[in-house]
C-alpha cells in the first residue's frame, strides 16, 4: 500500500504530526521500534516523571505540610510498589490513547525499527527479523533523541546502580545516598523525586549555576530554595570517573577551574547531562541525509532536509529538545504537507521544571537581553504579597516580567512559584499576541488568586505595582 506520509517514531512530534496529518485528509503509517506508543515522553520520560512527581509531593505533604493547616495525621507510610504501579498506570493509559488515536483517524502502525531506503520508500523490520516496505510520497524523521552520557567519561549505566532517567523512574526501594551528575531540568525533578521520599541527594554540576540557560536571578532563588529542601550542590564541578563500588557506585570530580579531585559514595548515581539526537540505523547516510555538527538532521524553514521528500522534527533537529515544541512542529509540517501554511513561533515556546516550586520561562532572560543590546525594563512580584499564597502557605518564588524599553512589548517571562507550569500561559498567549506588560497589567484577574501575581509583576513592569 502507498502512502502520503510515512512517520518513524511515535512520540509526542511523530504521533501528532500523523494525527494532524490524517486529520486533514493525507494516508498515513506511523513507524514504533517499541512495543508501545509515546517514544520516551510517554513511556520513561515525562509523564511517568510527573506521575511520581505529584505522589512524591503528596507523600511530603502529609509528612511535612498539613499541621499548620490544622490537619493532623500520623507520620505516612511509603510503599513504593504502589506508587510506581500508578505511575505504571498512568504510562499505559496514555500509550493506550494514542493507539486509539491512531483507530480513531485510520492510521496505520507498523512495529519494528524504520529505516530509510531512499526518498519515498521506509523498510520496517520487526522482531522477528523479517522486513517490509512501505512506499510513500513524504517521510518525517521523529525518531527523539537518547541519552547523551558524559563528555569524555566512560560510563556504563545498568540502570540499576548507575542509571539515566528510565532506571531512575523504577528504583524499588529509596536509595540512601544519590548523586545526580548534571543540574539540569532531568535532574532536578529526579533528583526532587528521590530527596522527598528520604535520599540525601547530591548535584554535580560543571556550569556555576543550575539550569542551564535559564535566567540567572531565576537560577539562583531556585537553588537556594532546593538547597533549603536539603538538595547539596558541587557547582563548576567536572565529572572524571562513575565507576561500580560493592553495591553502590563512586563519583570522582574537580573543580573546573582547578584544584583538588574529590570522591564521593552513592548507593545510586543518575546520569542526567542532557541528550543526544536518535539518528542511529536509521539509513541516514545511505539515503543522503546531511546532519549538523552536532548530529542532528538538518532542516530548512518548513522542516525539509536535503533529500526530497524527507523532513525532520523535534530533538532530533535543532531547538529546544521539549515534547511540546516537537508537537508544534508536528502541526505545522502536518499543515505544510497538506498544502496550508503551517508555522511554529521558536520565540515563546514555554518551558518548565516541575519540581515543588515549579520553574516557568518563556521568551527571553536578562542574559540573552543584555547580549543582544536591548534596552529592557524589569517587572517582580513575590508571591509572599500575594493573598492567595500566603492561605496555601505556598509564598516561595516571585513572577519577573521583561519588556522592550521603549514599546513596551513583552519579551519573557519567568515564574518560581506552585503552579507556575500552569501560569506561565498566559504570558505566552500575550507575547503571541504582540502584548504589551501594560496590557496584561489591565487585564482584571480574578481574586484571590495566584495569577494575581502575574498581574501585579506586568504592573511594575509599565509602571508600579499595587500590593508591594
Amino acid at each position: 500500500m502507498a502512502y502520503d506520509l510515512v512517520v518513524i517514531g511515535s512520540g509526542p512530534g511523530g504521533y501528532v504530526c500523523a494525527v494532524k496529518a490524517a486529520q486533514l485528509g493525507l494516508k498515513v503509517a506511523v513507524v514504533e521500534k517499541r512495543s508501545t506508543y509515546g517514544g520516551t515522553c510517554l513511556n520513561v520520560g515525562c509523564i511517568p516523571s510527573k506521575a511520581l512527581l505529584h505522589a512524591s509531593e503528596m507523600f511530603h505533604q502529609a509528612a511535612h505540610g498539613m499541621d499548620a493547616l490544622g490537619v493532623e495525621v500520623a507520620a505516612p507510610t511509603l510503599n513504593l510498589e504502589k506508587m510506581m504501579a500508578h505511575k505504571d498506570a498512568t504510562v499505559k493509559s496514555n500509550v493506550d490513547g494514542v493507539s486509539f488515536l491512531f483507530k480513531k483517524n485510520k492510521i496505520d502502525g507498523f512495529q519494528g525499527t524504520g529505516k530509510i531506503v531512499s526518498a519515498g520508500k521506509v523498510s520496517v523490520t520487526g522482531d522477528d527479523g523479517k522486513a517490509q516496505e512501505l512506499e510513500t510520497k513524504n517521510i518525517v524523521i521523529a525518531t527523539g533523541s537518547d541519552v547523551a552520557g558524559i563528555p569524555g567519561v566512560n560510563v556504563e549505566i545498568d540502570e540499576k546502580v548507575i542509571v539515566s532517567s528510565t532506571g531512575a523512574i523504577a528504583l524499588d526501594k529509596v536509595p540512601q545516598n544519590l548523586v545526580v551528575v548534571g543540574g539540569g531540568v532531568i535532574g532536578l525533578e529526579l533528583g526532587s523525586v528521590w530527596m522527598r521520599l528520604g535520599a540525601k541527594v547530591t548535584v554535580v554540576e560543571y556550569l556555576d549555576n543550575i539550569l542551564g540557560g535559564m535566567d540567572g536571578e531565576v537560577s539562583k532563588q531556585f537553588q537556594r530554595m532546593l538547597a533549603k529542601q536539603g538538595m547539596t550542590f558541587n557547582l563548576g564541578a567536572k565529572v572524571t570517573g562513575v565507576e561500580k563500588s560493592g553495591d553502590g557506585a563512586k563519583v570522582t570530580f574537580e573543580p573546573v577551574k582547578g584544584g583538588e579531585a574529590q570522591t564521593i559514595d552513592a548507593d545510586v548515581v543518575l546520569i542526567s547531562t542532557g541528550r543526544k539526537p536518535y539518528t542511529t540505523g536509521l539509513g541516514l547516510e545511505e539515503a543522503g541525509v546531511a546532519l549538523d555538527n552536532r548530529g542532528r538532521v538538518e532542516i530548512d524553514g518548513q522542516f525539509k532536509t536535503n533529500v526530497e521528500g524527507i523532513y525532520a522534527i523535534g530533538d532530533v533537529v535543532k531547538g529546544p529538545m521539549l515534547a511540546h515544541k516537537a508537537e508544534d512542529e508536528g502541526v505545522a509540517l502536518a499543515e505544510i504537507l497538506a498544502g496550508q501554511h503551517g508555522h511554529v513561533n521558536y520565540d515563546v515556546i514555554p518551558g518548565v521544571v516541575y519540581t515543588q516550586p515549579e520553574v516557568a520561562s518563556v521568551g527571553k532572560t536578562e542574559e540573552e537581553l543584555k547580549a543582544a543590546g536591548i534596552a529592557y525594563k524589569v517587572g517582580k512580584f513575590p508571591f509572599t504579597a500575594n493573598g492567595r499564597a500566603r492561605a496555601m502557605l505556598a509564598t516561595d518564588g516571585f513572577v519577573k516580567i521583561l519588556a522592550d524599553k521603549e514599546t513596551d512589548r513583552v519579551l519573557g517571562g519567568h515564574i518560581v512559584g506552585f503552579g507556575a507550569g500552569e501560569m506561565i500561559h498566559e504570558i505566552a498567549v500575550l507575547m503571541e499576541f504582540g502584548g504589551s506588560s501594560e496590557d496584561l497589567g489591565r487585564t482584571c484577574h480574578a481574586h484571590p488568586t495566584m495569577s494575581e501575581a502575574v498581574k501585579e509583576a506586568a504592573l511594575g513592569t509599565f509602571f508600579k505595582p499595587i500590593h508591594i
